[in-house]
């Protein structure tokens, strides 16, 4: 008896135990079903880049069959990545392996994390297919140019990746997705910025580009600098960097800082060490570039910069801040060669343009200046600064700046020189300053010498008022005072308020005066 409620006992546990592990094993099964339908409907929601193969020119052997997920919402709102448009076929005969050279990541632009076109939340037109299906155009691109700048060109309207002209959406990561996009393409490319208002924060446009011929950028409507400066962490709203293939920045649109916003933040005459607010517009280490007809607004720092650049020209520009906004410069260029300014119209709170260190062959003519600090060379002597070499600036002119032409340095500088300049057929209208060189600049932090060596300059044919009655200013430095300045035919009349006569001042500087001189030539 014993023995069999043993057995009753040991029947009663198998059977738990068989009721235990069934009753595991289905809430095991639910609880996979209830991963599995999450996983779906999160799917339907997520932005997913989805790559149809059909795009890509793939026909399949059968008939046409519905992708899982396209009728009953997975994926819904995501860019399709079908196999078939990366050159598979579905014959069962074909090695799919190495079907097409789209499917390798450096083929498309769409490939990359960070050149991929429409991997943004909203795909929008930029999920169909392109008109090329290669790694020329890429999704998002139209065919070609219509008649007018680049036509020919594959545009890259920057819409289709994603960007709203709202004036409130951060455009930064669609202007960068477009611009990939076109500078991996193959072909002629422009990005396009249509009409609107399309607010961004920190930009950078980097090469080397692909694409044959000079990159095109044309801007129709206007570009608003995101107002909070934590989005700037490199000092610059939007950048070009390392284009030797050739740029073309060009169209009738605006570039709008909003600094007015952010002028407060300024603290450059209290603490000169003081960070300076972001430049609108830098170009460094861009080749046989030229920008033309653009507009620039209101920039928190300089409005615009080119650093380590060649051939390149700049026309038809109109920069404008006011004249109380700090360090606005209009064009500051360093360690550049062959760099042309012409037919501008700069109006800023500080040099309409600067001329910095490094800088050679440089040319500027037909510029409107003011208001503003002046076309100056300079400031020069800071350490690592490099010489100076043939500047020529003629056919300006300038009214109500603070200077005219103006060749600045600093003192206890290191030794480098200025040589090879030329300002000739300049008017001058109410110019505090209209003739100026000033070796002292800065000088209320050291009372050391300017170690900058100046030598061969040439003003000539300078005429209009001056502000001031010291017209001509040349306070050279002590250590190593300027050789070879001439002054031709200068006729500058005073237009001051104060009853004053109109003079020239020199000291430390070997000058020659020839033709009219009004003011009256140094002694």
């Amino acid at each position: 008896k014993k023995k069999k409620n043993c057995i009753s006992v040991f029947k009663v546990t198998m059977a738990f135990s068989r009721f235990e592990v069934k009753a595991v094993f289905l809430l095991g099964l639910a609880l996979l079903s209830y991963r599995v339908e999450g996983a779906r409907r999160g799917l339907a929601g997520a932005d997913v880049t989805v790559f149809d193969v059909t795009t890509r020119g793939v026909k399949g052997v059968g008939k046409t069959k519905t992708a899982p997920g396209a009728s009953d919402g997975v994926g819904a709102a995501t860019t399709v990545f079908d196999v078939i448009k990366y050159g598979f076929k579905g014959d069962g005969k074909t090695n799919n392996a190495s079907a097409s050279p789209a499917a390798s990541p450096t083929a498309s632009p769409n490939a990359g994390a960070t050149a991929g076109p429409g991997a943004g939340a909203t795909p929008g037109p930029a999920a169909g297919p392109g008109p090329a299906a290669g790694a020329t155009a890429g999704p998002g691109a139209s065919a070609t140019a219509g008649p007018g700048v680049g036509a020919g060109a594959t545009v890259f309207d920057v819409t289709k990746y994603g960007a709203k002209g709202d004036g409130k959406t951060d455009n930064a990561m669609m202007f960068i997705r477009a611009w990939n996009a076109a500078c991996q393409s193959t072909g002629p490319a422009k990005v396009v910025i249509p009409e609107g208002n399309f607010m961004a924060g920190e930009v950078f446009f980097k090469g080397p580009c692909k694409c044959s011929g000079p990159i095109i950028v044309e801007v129709v409507g206007t570009v608003l600098g995101h107002t909070d400066l934590i989005q700037y962490t490199a000092g610059v709203w939007i950048g070009f960097q390392r284009i030797d293939g050739g740029l073309l920045l060009t169209g009738k649109g605006t570039f709008n800082a909003q600094g007015e916003a952010s002028w407060k933040y300024n603290d450059r005459k209290n603490n000169p060490s003081s960070p300076l607010l972001p430049i609108s517009l830098k170009f460094q280490f861009v080749k046989n570039a030229l920008v033309e007809n653009i507009k620039l607004v209101n920039s928190k720092g300089f409005h615009m910069t080119v650093t380590s650049c060649n051939n390149f020209t700049l026309q038809g520009l109109r920069i404008t801040a006011p004249d109380e906004s700090p360090n606005t410069d209009g064009i500051h260029i360093s360690r550049s060669d062959l760099v042309k300014i012409t037919n501008s119209v700069i109006g800023t709170g500080d040099d309409c343009i600067s001329i910095g260190e490094g800088s050679t062959n440089i040319g500027v003519s037909g510029v409107t200046c003011g208001p503003g600090h002046g076309i100056s060379i300079g400031s020069l002597g800071r350490a690592q600064d490099k010489d100076v070499k043939g500047v020529t600036v003629t056919n300006c002119s300038l009214t109500g700046t603070t200077n005219g032409a103006r060749i600045k340095t600093l003192t206890n500088s290191p030794q480098i020189a200025v040589s090879g300049v030329i300002y000739e057929d300049i008017t001058m209208k109410d110019v505090k300053n209209p003739i100026i060189i000033d070796q002292h600049y800065n000088s209320k932090n050291s009372n050391k010498a300017s170690n900058v060596k100046i030598s061969d300059v040439h003003f000539k044919n300078i005429r209009g008022t001056s502000a001031t009655d010291v017209a001509v200013s040349l306070s050279c430095s002590e250590a190593v005072p300027c050789e070879g300045v001439e002054l031709v035919d200068i006729d500058l009349t005073y237009s001051g308020a104060r009853a004053a006569s109109i003079s020239s001042s020199c000291s430390n500087a070997k000058a020659t005066f020839t033709g009219k001189q009004n003011p009256p030539a140094c002694a």
